[in-house]
């Protein structure tokens, strides 16, 4: 009985020996990490990180794909709605509206007649003097001077009661007139101009773009005395 039981024990010693040396197979999953890397799919594939790569922070995860650069809008053309060029008198207006017709503007270009004052003449006078009294005895002192070419103006005149020396065509004609009469003593008169109603022209030119703009420009340049403005 003892030797049974010996050998009993005997034989479970062995089995359990050879469980242990791995002589019977293993009955559990192997733990250990290059094993358990051999059981992974694909586990040529995979790499070992170290710790400093384990604890780094995730870099952020790349855009899909790279924003598209926003195409400028151009800029506008610059136009220019109404620009006006004037006031001419008849003369240079037909000299000035022959010329922007090589812009070949058609219905953008207009014309528009303005009143104006074109001085006529020049007169030498002595000022208005009160009184129809007060006249004649300003005309009794140009007498006693030699003076015998002059005018009383009467109540239909702006001048009313003043004295008209002369009128003249040009401004130097006048002032020959006003020294001669400085010579002879008078010393009281004084230089104006005549003014008469005259018809100017203006030209409005609407919807330029930039360049026409500048090639009017230089049309106008060759008329210094004018005016170009913006209009509406």
């Amino acid at each position: 009985m003892l030797k049974f039981v010996f050998w009993l024990l005997a034989g479970v010693n062995l089995l359990v020996l050879a469980i242990g040396q791995g002589y019977l197979g293993s009955f559990r999953t192997e733990t250990r990490e290059p094993a358990r890397l051999k059981n992974q799919l694909q586990a040529g594939k995979l790499t070992l990180l170290t710790q400093e790569q384990a604890t780094a922070p995730a870099a952020p995860p790349a855009a899909e794909e790279a924003e598209k650069p926003v195409a400028a809008v151009p800029a506008p053309p610059t136009t220019y709605a109404c620009t006006e060029v004037g006031n001419f008198l008849l003369a240079d207006g037909r000299r000035f509206e022959a010329q922007v017709a090589a812009l070949d503007l058609g219905d953008r270009q207009s014309r528009r007649n303005v009143a104006g004052q074109d001085i006529s003449s020049y007169m030498v006078y002595i000022p208005p003097q009160g009184s129809k009294e007060g006249a004649d005895r300003k005309a009794g002192e140009l007498k006693q001077l030699g003076v015998t070419n002059y005018f009383i103006m009467n109540e239909s005149s702006p001048l009313r009661w003043g004295i008209s020396l002369g009128v003249f065509k040009s401004e130097s004609g006048a002032q020959s007139q006003l020294a001669s009469l400085n010579k002879q003593g008078v010393h009281s008169a004084r230089i104006a101009p005549r003014y008469s109603a005259s018809k100017q022209l203006a030209y409005q030119f609407r919807d330029l773009d930039a360049a026409t703009r500048t090639r009017l420009e230089k049309i106008k340049a060759q008329f210094p005395e004018q005016d170009l403005r913006n209009c509406k």
